[in-house]
Order: structure tokens, then C-alpha cells, then sequence
């Protein structure tokens, strides 16, 4: 049977027993799959498995993925298999470090139009988490390797997985790389949320910072990250930064936060600027789209109206 045919059949098995895949047959079946020397099969073979909880399927994956990690830019393009099987694993607790530690510090160079490039990024980051959920005791040392990482979707996923550990001594890490910065901003902002969740009293100060930094785009950030934190404190320090700045994209991204920190007082300060605004071409059209966020609120939106009212009065 030629490649492509003998692929396409096992896929087609497949997709046939992916809504009841745990009979005995069936089970028989994904085992198979995984032993597939075909990736694409033996990633969905291993999402299946995530998707029905099927514990009993672990020693395959585990067997699978290491089968991946021989010659593995020709085996396993892309790093298709061994994301999911990483991820399935993660998915069913599974808590040996050994093959999430050889996850997170692969690094696969495959060829690409002008060169090579690294394709494993998504499984480092799959393999940090999973290290982090099993509690592995040196994981913090493997996180701040993570966050230098050459590939920003890794150094994000770094950022997320140091917030996930709960520990406050990932912090250092953290306001360190806030302080040299990232050539992806996302990176940054992840790094933002992180600080707010392991150390929320400490780190707001350090967050709100950044809401005069020269680059534009890191103001926004800190201030979208200080909406999503709904802080208490937050409030003074996103409107105290609106009524200092006269960047119109920044005022209304300022404003945009402080509708996403969900307070009275916030809800208050915007709907007095559809009131009372001074302009109405900016302040005011600027906190009615903030308040966009609570239009399924029928009596918030209805003091919206009113205020509306009263300015076409003035």
C-alpha cells in the first residue's frame, strides 16, 4: 500500500472511533496508531487519548514520544507528535520529569525557506508547564533558561508557567525581565500579569510604571494588564495616568482599563465623562466604548442613556 494510502486509512480509523474510542477494539486501535511511523498519526492518535482521559494509554505515549526524539526533525516534522503527546500527558498528570525535562530543553532545527528554524518552542513550553504542575523541585532554574529563550512564544509560556507555580520566587525573575525588556511586547505584558498574581501589593507600583514608558506600545500594556488584575488600587493609578497624558491613543486604552477593572467607582468616573467630558469628539465617546463591555447590563447601560441625556442638554 503506498504511503500516502496507508496514511490516510489510519487517519479515517481514526476519526471513526474519536467520539467512543474506549472500547477494548478501540483501545487496540490507538495503541497501533501510536507505534505509527507516520506523526500526523500519532498526534491524533495521542488527542484522542486527551480527549476520553485514557490513562491506561500512558506507557504507549510515553514509548511514542521517545521514538520521536530519534532523528526527530525527520520522523516528527514540525514537532507535531511530540506537542501532543506532551500535551496529553500533561493533560493526564503524568509525573515523570524525565520526559518533560527532554521536552523543554529540545530544540529542533528544521529547513525553511532561507535558512533553518526551531520548531520545538510550543513543546518547551507544553514540557515547562507540566513541570510545573508536578511540583518538579528545580523547575524555576528550567523557567528562568525558558525566559531567555530564543523564541518568543517559549519566553510567554516561560512567564505564564512562573505565574502558574504559585512560588514568589519566581518574582526576581520576572521584574528582571520587565526591567531589560523583550523584543516581543507580548512577552512583557505576559510577564505584567504574572508579577500581579505571585505579588499583587509589591508588583503594582512596578506595573504602573511602565505607564509612562517612551514606548507606546508597553503604556498600553501595563494599563490593559492593570484592568485585567481588578485591583483595587489599580483605579487611582490608570485615571491619575489618563489625567496626565494627552496621547489620545493612550487616554482611550487608559480608559478602556479602567471599564476592565469592574468597580463601582470605575463604572462612576466613566459615566461622569459621558456626562460632564469636556470633548465630545474624545472623552466622552471614548468612555461609552469602554462601557461597552457592560451593554448586556440593561440598567448600567440605562445610566449610560441618562448621561448621554444630560450632556445633549448642556
Amino acid at each position: 500500500m503506498a504511503k500516502s494510502q496507508k496514511l490516510e486509512e489510519t487517519l479515517s480509523i481514526l476519526a471513526q472511533i474519536r467520539q467512543h474510542p474506549t472500547s477494548e477494539e478501540r483501545i487496540i486501535i490507538l495503541r497501533q496508531s501510536l507505534k505509527s511511523k507516520y506523526s500526523i498519526a500519532v498526534a491524533q492518535a495521542a488527542k484522542i487519548v486527551a480527549e476520553s482521559t485514557i490513562t491506561e494509554l500512558v506507557a504507549d505515549l510515553v514509548e511514542a514520544f521517545a521514538r520521536m526524539m530519534v532523528k526527530p526533525a525527520q520522523v516528527d516534522q514540525n514537532c507535531l507528535a511530540k506537542k501532543e503527546i506532551a500535551q496529553t500527558l500533561y493533560h493526564l498528570e503524568y509525573s515523570d520529569e524525565n520526559l518533560f525535562l527532554q521536552g523543554i530543553r529540545h530544540v529542533q532545527m528544521e529547513p525553511v525557506w532561507g535558512g533553518v528554524e526551531d520548531t520545538a518552542a510550543h513543546l518547551r513550553g507544553i514540557c515547562a508547564l507540566g513541570l510545573v504542575r508536578m511540583n518538579y523541585s528545580d523547575v524555576m532554574n528550567e523557567l528562568a533558561d525558558l525566559l531567555a529563550d530564543p523564541k518568543p512564544e517559549a519566553r510567554v509560556v516561560a512567564a505564564k508557567a512562573i505565574a502558574y507555580t504559585g512560588n514568589p520566587q519566581g518574582v526576581p525573575l520576572l521584574r528582571l525581565k520587565t526591567r531589560i525588556g523583550d523584543q516581543a511586547p507580548q512577552v512583557i505584558s505576559e510577564c505584567f500579569s504574572a508579577l500581579l498574581q505571585l505579588a499583587p501589593a509589591d508588583s503594582l507600583a512596578i506595573v504602573a510604571g511602565f505607564l509612562f514608558d517612551p514606548k507606546e506600545q508597553i503604556c498600553e500594556l501595563a494599563a490593559l494588564t492593570l484592568g485585567e488584575s481588578r485591583l483595587e488600587e489599580a483605579f487611582d493609578l490608570l485615571r491619575n495616568c489618563w489625567g496626565q497624558t494627552r496621547n489620545v491613543e493612550l487616554r482611550r486604552t487608559l480608559l478602556l482599563a479602567i471599564g476592565m477593572l469592574r468597580q463601582d467607582k470605575a463604572i462612576d468616573f466613566l459615566i461622569s465623562l459621558v456626562a460632564q467630558g469636556k470633548d465630545i469628539d474624545a472623552d466622552a465617546k471614548d468612555a461609552i466604548a469602554a462601557l461597552a463591555i457592560y451593554r448586556e447590563d440593561r440598567e448600567l447601560w440605562q445610566r449610560v442613556d441618562r448621561a448621554s441625556e444630560q450632556r445633549a442638554n448642556q
